[in-house]
């Protein structure tokens, strides 16, 4: 049984300006990745008290990046779904709508509770985007031209990633904290109007229906386990009986959520799909290496600017290289694949990012700026002969018609996996500074101790308060933030290398010679039962 569409179904009008759709496509994504690496930069600015910034604890911090995330994640779902219904081109052109009213009200945020709330009507939107870009993508090209197409589409995150940061630090040294949200808006009109021009419509003819207890599900059982983490990273204390008990539900309500979705007639995940072993090892490639990369670059931010001493845009442009090796080798890497097989560049590339997150655990403030540049640029080229591979044994294995559900499940993971990525990494950071900085704040009155102890940003605006007599804080607050950067990096090393022993066991090898790589037929059957 064969999923491939005849060419006859995909218009000649369409087929002719398929590049020019994926860029457009790739500037909706743009907008997504570019407002999470423009943050990322902006992370010390906002965490400074007013009026420079808002004054945001490293928890409230997280929050405004988990706040987007979870949201996000717990969305996806639907939203890929409801694309596959209603249109993709409809809910793209809404979501990106949402999109920059979020990004619009989060410029002008008074508090770290309201960029809370306004970083989850972006991720609101952002969740009817991501899917409906790809599944768009994969209604416009043919299937042999699909790698070449998700592998260019990948290498837009790369560039997201290169502009967002240089953005961002631009931003930073000539306007205030919220210039970097708004930035945003400009975007979101330009692509509104290139896709109402270009972007074809397409939908799944045989839509199943919604699913709002399944969304439900996932969206309580996500927050209040990564609220559970965070929280324990703030108490320096996992086995606190309120962290164990936010935890504990969190899986009840997700162990619920599977349950559910299993006995559904009608469901947002259809968990049929994971008994598909090469399915499963893809989706748990992507969880795993957002898991480490996002909470690396959490703290990858403090070393930079804090530790090192360099300005927003300074620490913009040392990410240059992660970015440029993204975009030069995402929409090469499928050369590799028709070479040495999924199996051997997916593995590769996340025993490399292993190494590149190892590597962390020996710098220190004095270590050669080159070293690090060296390491974002392997960091790179390891993503990028992840995301390219996995993104395409995904997407692939489902029919067309279902390419809003793939792209849903591929950016679920991806999202979910950074999503905990910074509440482990975030917490273990936090845990191990607070351990490490704890005995040098004796001197400190009560109260200003519990603040200096949350972050490293914390104990040196401290310290600046302090004047003279606060100078004696710089250098432990450095020490402790050191050994926190090299214990977290070793944990994220230690994520990326179990991914590296799940694509090992169960991604396809090499296909043989001219023996394409076979769609999965229980993917297939599932696929078809939906409809």
């Amino acid at each position: 049984m064969t999923t491939s569409v005849p060419a006859s179904r995909i218009p000649e009008a369409v087929h002719r300006r398929r590049w020019a759709i994926l860029g457009v496509l790739m500037l909706s994504l743009l907008i997504v990745v570019l407002d999470n690496s423009i943050l990322n930069v902006a992370i010390k600015t906002i965490s400074t008290p007013a009026p420079t910034g808002l004054g945001a604890t490293q928890s409230q911090i997280e929050w405004a990046i988990n706040a987007y995330t979870l949201v996000f994640a717990g969305l996806l779902f639907t939203a890929g779904l409801i694309g596959d219904r209603l249109g993709r081109k409809k809910v793209l052109l809404g979501g990106i709508v949402v999109f920059g009213i979020g990004s619009a009200l989060a410029a002008e945020s008074g508090s770290p509770g309201q960029l809370i709330a306004y970083r989850a009507v972006m991720a609101l939107g952002a969740a009817f985007v991501m899917p409906a870009t790809l599944a768009v993508l994969m209604n416009v090209f043919e299937r042999d031209e699909q790698p070449k197409a998700i592998g260019i589409w990948a290498g837009g995150v790369g560039l997201g990633i290169a502009i967002g940061p240089i953005t961002g630090g631009a931003l930073l040294d000539h306007f205030w904290w919220g210039s970097v949200f708004l930035i945003n808006v400009p975007i979101v009109i330009l692509a509104l109007g290139l896709m109402l021009w270009l972007v074809p419509d397409s939908r799944d003819p045989n839509p199943g229906r919604l699913d709002p207890v399944g969304v439900v599900l996932s969206v309580v059982g996500l927050i209040l386990l990564v609220y559970g983490i965070i929280k324990g990273g703030e108490l320096a204390d996992f086995t606190d009986p309120k962290v164990l008990v936010t935890i504990g539900a969190g899986i009840l309500v997700l162990a619920a959520f599977v349950v559910f979705e299993k006995r559904s007639d009608h469901p947002s995940l259809d968990v049929t799909y994971f008994r598909n072993k090469v399915f499963s090892a893809a989706m748990s490639a992507i969880a795993l290496v957002f898991f480490a990369l996002m909470g690396v670059t959490f703290f990858g931010v403090f070393y930079t600017q804090s530790v090192r001493g360099y300005s927003p845009l300074e620490a913009g442009v040392l990410m240059l290289p992660l970015a440029a090796a993204q975009m030069i080798f995402a929409p090469r890497a499928r050369l590799l694949v028709d070479r040495f097989g999924n199996k051997a560049t997916t593995t590769a590339g996340l025993v490399l990012i292993a190494a590149t997150l190892a590597a962390f655990a020996g710098f220190e403030a004095d270590t050669p700026i080159w070293q690090l540049e060296v390491v974002f640029f392997l960091m790179g080229t390891g993503m990028a002969h992840i995301m390219t591979p996995t993104s395409v044994v995904i997407m692939q294995a489902l029919p067309r018609e279902k390419a809003g559900s793939a792209s849903a499940l591929s950016n679920t993971f991806r999202q979910v996996g950074g999503a905990l990525g910074i509440a482990v990494l975030g917490s273990v950071l936090a845990t191990s500074y607070r351990g490490g900085i704890e005995d040098k704040l004796g001197a400190l009155p009560s109260g200003l101790r519990d603040t200096a102890g949350d972050s490293i940003e914390a104990t040196l605006g401290i310290a600046a308060r302090l004047g003279p007599r606060g100078q004696a804080l710089i250098t432990p607050a450095h020490d402790a933030f050191l050994h926190a950067m090299h214990v977290t990096a070793l944990c994220g090393a230690g994520v990326a290398l179990a991914g590296a022993v799940v694509t090992a066991l169960f991604l396809p090898g090499r296909a043989a010679a001219g023996q394409p790589q076979k769609e999965e037929p229980e993917l297939v059957a599932a696929a078809d039962r939906e409809s």
